[in-house]
């Protein structure tokens, strides 16, 4: 696993959700939606969620892992 799956991965398993402006902040992570394919791509159900952004009427994506692996 690549160093941004493996950070996302672990941000998401701590029971957080995570988007693209977040990712950026934290983890200098300019592609999430490719990270949160291959993460699906191996296994992890993650859900998708859209929100409203602030300044606009268009939404953004917020990421959520729904169950963790053992």
């Amino acid at each position: 696993m690549q160093n941004h799956q493996t950070q996302v991965l672990n941000y998401l398993k701590s029971g957080k959700t995570l988007s693209q402006t977040e990712a950026i902040t934290y983890f200098n992570c300019y592609r999430l939606s490719a990270v949160i394919k291959c993460l699906r791509n191996i296994g992890y159900d993650i859900v998708t969620h859209r929100e409203p952004n602030s300044n606009n009427k268009a939404t953004h994506a917020r990421y959520e892992l729904k169950e963790v692996q053992a």
